[in-house]
């Protein structure tokens, strides 16, 4: 059993020693010019007590004409250095005492003294206690603690916020001091993929608040101010190349091509074609809609299922999906077949046509693409590795290669859960004011709904929400795909 007065005592016995200066045997300079303070100490303790201390002394021997052993912590300021000694001394630590920012100055300080037990503590307070201010001044703080492995606990609490709520962190940033590995960390979130443009306007503002020399209307630049902000940028660029092409058209139009100089030739020619290339160009305009007055047509039988995933009560429900609300699109399947616009079927018959399965044809982008390039009405089925999900999505446009975005309003993603009841599933639409981003095509990956919504590269699949109006699986982890197939529907 430990007393803690016998502790107690101990602690303030050894305080004593360290204000006694009859004994020292060590002098300690510590700060720079003109804030510089000399402080006596014991080696025996400091030894002991600190490793990186420990390093220096067992280099740094007594000298046989009595000199005193000198060290210089000039990293250090002395009003933190002096709390630390009485810690390394007397083992006690009053935190409240001091200002949130003396606290995170002594963790600093207790690193670079390799005391640990003294990192773990005051990481635990900050962020048990001090999570405002740690949020407030997260400039100053990540970049002292950014792959710095003592510091793993705030690490991990400046990851899980970045993850949780990237936006709310960049709208309270100081860009003029904000490190490029914060801003880096940043972007990478992947729920700033539905802030494209937010994005894009960060990465500016900070290339702008790191040169202030420069115009802030990019108008007035010359070839070396483009040249200055494109050198500040340059980092950044890889990290938000697939996020540019996320944005509206206006919003292209209106904030990047002021700014095209600083983008690597291949990358703007290759925007710039995809934001002039029309988004729904496989879908004719001069097609008739000759459901425009059939108000019954309220069954679909599919026929002849060829698939390894789905069953046709599946294929049903998906059929179900693309004609919701008389769809336009889903006319627009069956109306080179009726001839008779009067004519009123009761049940229209459709099949899956098999273009492509996974374990016959391959899992390559090339393959996909091969295959499904110019081919409309397509529903790409999904069979999720070590589960019974089934994913899948809706493609009323031809598919391309391009890196083009495309799509209309009936575009839809959805999931089975894969037990017995068929009817729990999820259909998510594409919003409203993304529907020309609904699909990607990608020239490196296969089926694309948006860039993150649910999209295959090579036998892994991709699933995060971001212009669908709901997530279809309850994780966003990637995924293995154990096979998939893509249908094109028609007509008998």
């Amino acid at each position: 059993m430990i007393d803690n007065n016998l502790l107690q005592n101990l602690s303030q016995n050894l305080l004593k020693i360290l204000d006694d200066e009859e004994y020292y045997d060590i002098t300690i300079e510590v700060g720079s010019k003109p804030n510089v303070n000399i402080f006596r100490a014991h080696k025996v303790i400091l030894y002991y007590r600190s490793p990186y201390l420990r390093k220096i002394l067992s280099t740094n021997k007594k000298k046989n004409n009595g000199t005193l052993t000198h060290v210089k912590l000039p990293n250090i300021l002395p009003k933190i250095f002096q709390i630390i000694l009485r810690y390394i001394y007397g083992g006690t630590l009053s935190l409240s005492e001091y200002k949130t920012s003396d606290i995170f100055r002594i963790l600093v300080a207790a690193n670079e003294l390799r005391i640990q037990e003294l990192i773990i503590l005051l990481q635990s307070f900050l962020i048990k206690n001090k999570s405002e201010w740690l949020e407030l001044n997260i400039n100053n703080v990540y970049q002292e603690i950014f792959e710095n492995e003592p510091f793993s606990a705030l690490q991990k609490y400046y990851n899980n916020l970045i993850s949780d709520d990237p936006d709310k962190i960049l709208k309270s940033l100081d860009l003029s001091s904000t490190p490029e590995n914060l801003l880096l960390a940043l972007i990478k979130s992947d729920k700033l993929q539905k802030n494209a443009i937010h994005v894009w306007e960060y990465v500016i503002k900070w290339g702008h608040a790191q040169n202030p020399e420069l115009s802030s209307d990019p108008t007035d630049f010359s070839k070396e101010d483009f040249n200055t902000l494109k050198n500040s940028l340059q980092g950044y660029i890889p990290h938000i190349k697939l996020k540019l092409y996320n944005l509206a058209s206006l919003e292209f139009s209106n904030k990047v091509l002021p700014y095209k100089r600083i983008l690597p030739k291949e990358l703007y020619k290759d925007l710039l074609k995809s934001y002039l290339k029309p988004s729904n160009q496989a879908i004719k305009k001069t097609e008739p809609n000759i459901f425009k007055d059939v108000e019954n047509v309220n069954e679909i039988n599919p026929k002849n299922i060829d698939s390894k995933i789905i069953t046709s009560q599946h294929a049903e429900l998906i059929l179900k999906g693309i004609n919701m609300n008389n769809s336009n699109i889903f006319t627009s399947i069956f109306s080179k077949f009726i001839k008779d616009k009067d004519t009123t079927p009761a049940t229209v018959n459709a099949t899956f046509k098999l273009l492509l399965r996974g374990t016959r044809d391959g899992f390559t982008s090339k393959k996909f693409h091969e295959t499904c390039d110019d081919q409309s009405h397509t529903v790409t089925i999904i069979k999720v590795k070590d589960n019974n999900e089934i994913l899948g999505g809706y493609n009323p446009v031809a598919w391309k290669s391009d890196n083009s975005f495309g799509g209309t309003k009936d575009c839809f993603i959805f999931s089975f859960k894969g037990d017995n009841n068929i009817e729990n599933h999820i259909l998510s639409r594409i919003k409203y004011e993304h529907e020309s981003m609904a699909i990607f095509n990608s020239n490196w990956a296969g089926s694309s709904f948006s860039t993150n919504d649910l999209s295959l590269d090579e036998g892994v699949g991709y699933c995060s929400q971001l212009y669908y109006e709901k997530p279809i699986r309850e994780t966003t982890n990637n995924f293995l795909v154990e096979e998939y197939e893509v249908f094109q529907i028609i007509r008998h």
